[in-house]
């Protein structure tokens, strides 16, 4: 009987100290080189995150602007990567003319001098509205952008033409799989070069398709980061990578990452062998909204040297943290 507990302790050691070894992060090959850093909506005027929900008008609750950038146009775009952006994230909807329009909103009224649901417009028509139109940070009173966004919604292609060597990443923001599969004849026009290097995530019908039809794209859902991260963390010990984890933008809260076996070198390197790319976002509490890393407390979170993706909505301010501001 003491043979039989002995050996069993034995062997129960033995396979602890297994699963500490293939999933200890300091025993990982650690990769080298600053992170990698995601500007959603590109440089973008920020508003009030309290008790926001996917109908709020964010135009409305603007904070006080510290620069004269609208999200979603080619000149926001671009001052995100002299900022220091790696990926610059945009939003699509398509249109009646057969184009994809570059806006956030489902809707025009927010935003814009026009009303009525993006998708339900030619790009002929969005192209004569004000993106700057409603936004105002004291309430209504005045709105600084007024008159100065006219003409600046782009089309998808106007940005795949404006940004061929760049990394983008493109939301979907339906559920409808036809719009998978409009965007995905868009990416297979693409370079192959250039297709590689733009990513998708949205709703999981249309995501599924254009994971089917356009196999080169990493993409991801909200049911497919879901599914990654839980099964992931059921059984990532094993050095196992779901197959929702693989060919995918991998998106992490701050506050899950902890709980990923080898966090974050072995975990990179294993995200990394299943050609999936990492981003840490904000914290989740549960809720439809996440935020970026936006702070220097938040980044102060991320493991020493982190050399992952970082989401964020301060691209500026997180970039001179990062070591990566070009100023």
């Amino acid at each position: 009987m003491g043979r039989k507990l002995t050996f069993t302790a034995a062997a129960m050691i033995a396979v602890a100290a297994g699963v500490y070894i293939n999933n200890t992060s300091p025993l990982a090959p650690h990769r080298d080189g600053k992170p990698v850093l995601l500007a959603h909506r590109g440089l973008a005027q920020r508003f009030d995150e309290r008790d926001v929900k996917n109908n709020t008008c964010t135009a409305a609750r603007m904070l006080p602007p510290a620069h004269d950038y609208l999200e979603n146009t080619i000149r926001s775009m671009h001052a995100s990567f002299d900022a220091g952006a790696d990926v610059v994230e945009l939003d699509v909807h398509p249109t009646t003319d057969g184009e994809f329009a570059v806006f956030h909103d489902w809707t025009l009224d927010c935003r814009t001098d026009g009303q009525g649901i993006t998708r339900e417009q030619s790009m002929a028509k969005l192209k004569m509205l004000d993106i700057g139109y409603g936004y105002t940070a004291d309430g209504g009173k005045t709105f600084p952008f007024r008159g100065k966004g006219v003409g600046m919604m782009p089309a998808l292609s106007e940005v795949l033409g404006a940004f061929p060597d760049r990394r983008l990443l493109i939301n979907v923001k339906s559920r409808d799989a036809k719009e998978g599969e409009k965007l995905a004849a868009v990416l297979n026009a693409l370079p192959s070069g250039q297709r590689r290097m733009i990513m998708v995530y949205g709703g999981d019908e249309p995501i599924e398709v254009v994971r089917r039809l356009t196999p080169d794209v990493r993409t991801i859902s909200r049911a497919a980061i879901r599914s990654c991260l839980i099964r992931y963390i059921g059984y990532g010990w094993t050095g196992l990578v779901p197959a929702a984890c693989r060919d995918a933008m991998v998106l992490v809260p701050i506050n899950v990452a902890p709980w990923l076996w080898g966090w974050p070198s072995r975990f990179l390197a294993r995200m990394d062998n299943a050609n999936s790319a990492v981003f840490v976002l904000g914290l989740y509490n549960g809720g439809e909204f996440s935020t970026g890393i936006d702070t220097p407390e938040l980044f102060a979170r991320l493991p020493q040297g982190y050399p992952g993706g970082i989401w964020t909505n301060e691209i500026e301010a997180i970039a001179a943290i990062a070591g990566k501001s070009k100023d």
